[in-house]
């Protein structure tokens, strides 16, 4: 029979699936395209450069052993990977790589001179007056990734985080930008990074601070007149981890210095990690040099869990904190409290507490009670941006076309249905809606909520498409 590239690689799977754990056979082979065989040469397609990177790290021997079962001691692995093109054309191009079959480069130590640096180096961290320069990583060695559980909705994630925290500024993660809304686990990852790294790697200097502080200590250095010591002291750093990044909008000196230190510590193999609750596209007033920078390594986004997820969260809860409960009353919580983690930490802390101090069984009607409050009480602020990204996404679109001055039907129902929720579901001025959703004016807005009332008495498609974007807002 004669082999071609799908007979071959399905072959190549069974092997592949007999020798490695269900859950890294779905993660990493599942997504992969066998494209073409030529002679001894059998050409796949991975989805992103990080899976190629990471094939090749983790599974190059075990790729190469079933390809020569298959295709002799010759067989060679090719692959194409998709790539965004980011040069105006839309399309993804495919770029394509050999598998390398081989380890990776060891590093080489290089003392530096610290000559050139002020021997009176401030650390913004001390009190002015003290000459100190041991650097507390400030990290919170609770937040792990063994208690960071793995599911569908932080899988990438966490193990591009994994990746950064076994070689931090030796893989193309770099900067690794963790983005998702409010409660998802940004700190938490970020911090299981640092705690990791100063794990295998005790010799170098991590640092993790939000960028609010990091703001204030610019402040506070452009005051004292030290902006060049500020500077150098961030130059030390191995391993920087800015929390809240999107905080740095609008804040153009702390950019400016934001971009030097970002600059020099890419350039000398330094790692950087950045949290923030929207991705590099939807990030306002942030410098366009600031913003392609963010773009260099990776940007993996966390999203809601799934309720599987949401189950094992609960019973880590439960296990860590010694405490036994009815399987029915934590898929009842898993089940009503699905936004993000730390809701659901806080109603099964709530719970227990409850049980205990009032020195009751914990009955299904007790959770309910608890879960209603806590419902209520959590219930979270829907955002213009939030609203943008979610019709963007159900129409397929980025948000600058959603925003920009087109036409075209399809994108002027979805900027007007983005309106419309707009006022449906935030405080916000109608005049204030108009300028965040393409810098137009309150008539607008309030012809889009009408235009958008009449569509769905008149049109079942339309009227589709706002209750599918309604159940996706109020999840």
């Amino acid at each position: 029979m004669n082999k071609t590239a799908q007979s071959v690689w399905d072959n190549c799977l069974s092997f592949i699936k007999d020798n490695i754990q269900d859950q890294a056979y779905k993660t990493w082979f599942e997504p992969i395209k066998s494209v073409e065989l030529t002679d001894n040469a059998l050409y796949i397609q991975v989805p992103s450069k990080f899976f190629y990177e990471w094939l090749e790290e983790h599974y190059v021997k075990l790729l190469k052993v079933a390809l020569t079962k298959e295709l002799g001691k010759n067989a060679k692995l090719l692959y194409k990977i998709k790539m965004e093109n980011t040069y105006g054309n839309k399309q993804p191009f495919t770029e394509q790589l050999p598998s390398a079959n081989r380890s990776p480069m060891k590093p080489q130590n290089v003392d530096a001179p610290l000559k050139n640096l002020d021997p009176e180096l401030k650390n913004p961290f001390v009190i002015p007056g003290i000459r100190n320069l041991k650097i507390e990583s400030q990290l919170n060695a609770n937040y792990s990734f063994d208690n960071f559980l793995e599911g569908d909705s932080n899988r990438l994630a966490r193990s591009a985080g994994m990746a950064v925290a076994n070689k931090p500024g030796g893989t193309s993660f770099n900067p690794l930008l963790i983005f998702g809304g409010v409660g998802l686990g940004k700190t938490h990852l970020a911090h299981a990074i640092g705690v990791e790294i100063k794990d295998k790697y005790p010799e170098k200097t991590v640092l993790y601070i939000s960028a609010e502080i990091f703001t204030q200590q610019y402040i506070d250095s452009v005051k004292k007149n030290n902006r060049n010591d500020f500077i150098h002291f961030y130059q030390l750093i191995d391993v920087l981890i800015i929390d809240d990044v999107q905080f740095l909008s609008g804040k153009s000196g702390t950019q400016d210095v934001f971009f030097h230190i970002f600059n020099y510590l890419h350039q000398n193999g330094k790692q950087v990690i950045l949290t923030s609750d929207k991705a590099p596209v939807d990030m306002q007033d942030i410098e366009q040099r600031l913003l392609s920078r963010f773009k260099w390594g990776l940007s993996a986004e966390l999203h809601q869990p799934d309720y599987e997820t949401r189950i094992s969260i609960l019973k880590n809860i439960l296990y860590r904190d010694g405490v036994e409960m009815p399987d029915e009353i934590i898929e009842y919580v898993a089940r009503n409290i699905k936004s993000n983690v730390r809701e659901l930490e806080g109603a099964i802390i709530s719970l227990i507490a409850q049980s205990s101090f009032n020195k009751k069984e914990v009955t299904i009607e007790l959770a309910k009670s608890v879960v209603e409050k806590f419902v209520k009480n959590v219930k979270r602020e829907i955002s213009i941006d939030y609203i943008q990204k979610i019709v963007s996404d159900y129409f397929q679109l980025d948000i600058e076309t959603l925003q920009s001055k087109t036409r075209k039907r399809h994108v002027v129902q979805a900027r007007q249905l983005a309106m419309f929720f707009a006022k449906k579901f935030t405080k916000s001025s109608l005049a204030n809606i108009g300028s965040q959703i393409g810098d137009r004016d309150h008539a607008t807005v309030l012809h889009a909520c009408k235009t958008v009332d009449n569509l769905v008495a008149t049109d079942k498609q339309f009227k589709k498409f706002v209750e599918d974007i309604h159940k996706k807002l109020t999840l």
